[in-house]
């Protein structure tokens, strides 16, 4: 199988070759219409108008085409300036990156623990580990932190996009539910449960933009502890 983006003839000569960044396009086509669970090689083969056959000239299987569609995923993501302190950068790459994931549909599913680097991918790699090193981090721990950070944020959407529960799923508004848990927090013994009771407000706290916020400036302050004092 070439490894390159060679032009493959397609099914009839009133189609355009099929490359692999066709195909790629035309598999980000089809998870924004029919989201992860509705993506096949054969909705991918008649998204470029040919027979399912021709893909596996690019890709043996739908994993295979899952690596491609990680990378496309990541062509759209620009990295955040390079003005101000190593934590204001690193900050605009999570909240970027958590905005690409869900700007993406199912993207976050689609990423989450894959290590397919692609062109896309090592453009963005390469200059947060740039930042890092010039920010004071050793070798090390620059690597371990991009891991950090990109684990953080798609662990994040993955929750976010979740269900909170099985009345979500039936259709159940996500504040309704959010409040129906704080009343039976409230409604808990407050002598058995004093802490659930006292916080429950806080634990129910729908607005995700402040826990997000909250847990990228708590990993920032424990990378901080990583640099000299002067660096920090």
């Amino acid at each position: 199988m070439p490894e390159n983006d060679t032009p493959i003839p397609a099914d009839s000569a009133a189609t355009p070759a099929l490359t692999r960044e066709a195909l790629a396009q035309a598999a980000l086509r089809v998870l924004e219409r029919d989201g992860l669970a509705g993506l096949s090689m054969r909705k991918v083969a008649a998204e470029v108008g040919v027979k399912a056959a021709s893909l596996y000239w690019h890709v043996r299987n739908k994993e295979e085409l899952l690596d491609l569609l990680n990378d496309a995923i990541m062509a759209s993501a620009e990295p955040p300036p390079r003005v101000g302190s190593w934590r204001e950068q690193l900050r605009g790459y999570c909240w970027r990156y958590r905005r690409l994931l869900h700007d993406n549909r199912d993207a976050a599913k689609v990423v989450a623990g894959r290590l397919a680097p692609g062109p896309h991918l090592f453009r963005l790699l390469d200059d947060q580990l740039d930042r890092l090193r010039e920010a004071g981090f050793s070798d090390t721990h620059a690597a371990l932190t991009t891991y950090l950070l990109s684990s953080f944020v798609q662990g994040f959407v993955l929750q976010e996009q979740s269900p909170l529960s099985a009345a979500e799923t039936g259709g159940t508004d996500r504040l309704d539910i959010l409040a129906s848990v704080r009343d039976r927090f409230l409604a808990l013994p407050a002598e058995t449960f004093p802490n659930l009771v006292d916080l429950a407000g806080e634990l129910t706290e729908p607005n995700l933009d402040v826990r997000f916020e909250f847990c990228v400036e708590r990993i920032i302050d424990g990378l901080a502890a990583l640099l000299p004092p002067e660096q920090r």
